[in-house]
C-alpha cells in the first residue's frame, strides 16, 4: 500500500534531513521537496540561490567559477534504487556563456553518496524550436557519469539516447523520470508517452540520491520536487 507524501519543508532551520546521510526510502513511499529555499541541498561544482522565477519561488543553479566537471545539487531525502522523480525545471544559457550553451538541466538520479557516478535525464531548451531538425532531434538527452558521456553515447549510437521534445529556453516544464532495475523513461510537460526510453542504464541498479542537475554554461531553475519509490 502506498504511503502518503512527506513533505520536506525546505524553510530555514525545519529543514534538517542531510542528502550525505544515507537512509534508504520504504517501498511505495513518497516525499516533497518545495524548492523554495537553498538550505539543506549538497551542493557540488554548483552555485544556489532562491529566486522568482516567472512567477514562481524557485531554486535558481549555476556552476562554479572555473568549475570543470558535472555540476548539481543533491537534495535532502532519503536514497532510493527504484522509483519516480517529478520536478518543474526551466533553463537557459548563462550570461556570457560560449554558442555551444543549450540551457541544458535535468535531473540525476542513484548518485552515489560518494559523488564518483550517477544516471541522468537532461534537456536542451533551446533545440527545441531550432531551425535546424538534427539539433532538434538532440533536445533530450540520457547520460550516465563517468563512462557513458553524451559524446561517446552519441558516437557509439547515434540517436539512441537522445530525442526531440518541443522546448522553450526559460519557460517552466514538468519532468517525470521513471526507472526501475536497468530501464528508464522520461516524460516532459505531462505527456502521456515517454519522450526517450532507455532499456539498459549503464550503472548497476543500486541505491543513491537525487540531484538537481546543469550543464556547462547553464542558468537554471527547480521547483516543486516529488519522489516516489516503486513499490515491491
Amino acid at each position: 500500500m502506498n504511503q502518503p507524501a512527506r513533505a520536506i519543508v525546505s524553510s530555514g532551520a525545519a529543514l534538517i534531513a542531510s542528502a550525505l546521510v544515507v537512509v534508504h526510502a520504504a517501498p511505495g513511499e513518497s516525499w516533497q521537496v518545495a524548492l523554495t529555499s537553498a538550505t539543506g541541498l549538497v551542493l557540488h561544482g554548483a552555485h544556489a540561490s532562491v529566486v522568482t522565477h516567472n512567477g514562481q519561488r524557485a531554486v535558481r543553479l549555476v556552476e562554479e567559477s572555473g568549475y570543470n566537471g558535472e555540476p548539481y545539487a543533491i537534495v535532502p531525502g532519503p536514497a532510493l534504487q527504484d522509483g519516480a522523480i517529478e520536478v518543474e525545471v526551466a533553463g537557459r544559457p548563462a550570461e556570457g556563456a560560449n554558442d555551444a550553451a543549450r540551457g541544458f538541466v535535468g535531473i540525476a538520479f542513484r548518485v552515489r553518496s560518494d559523488h564518483s557516478a550517477f544516471e541522468c535525464f537532461y534537456l536542451r531548451p533551446t533545440n527545441g524550436r531550432a531551425d535546424d531538425q538534427l539539433r532538434r532531434n538532440h533536445s533530450t538527452q540520457y547520460v550516465s557519469h563517468p563512462d557513458f558521456p553524451w559524446q561517446r553515447l552519441r558516437q557509439e549510437t547515434p540517436g539512441v539516447y537522445e530525442s526531440y521534445v518541443d522546448l522553450v529556453p526559460s519557460e517552466w516544464t514538468h519532468v517525470r523520470i521513471d526507472f526501475r532495475d536497468r530501464r528508464a523513461t522520461l516524460y516532459v510537460n505531462r505527456a502521456p508517452q515517454p519522450i526517450l526510453i532507455v532499456n539498459d542504464l549503464k550503472l548497476a541498479p543500486a541505491s543513491g540520491g537525487v540531484a538537481l542537475w546543469i550543464g556547462a554554461g547553464t542558468e537554471a531553475f527547480f521547483r516543486d520536487l516529488r519522489v516516489t519509490t516503486s513499490g515491491s
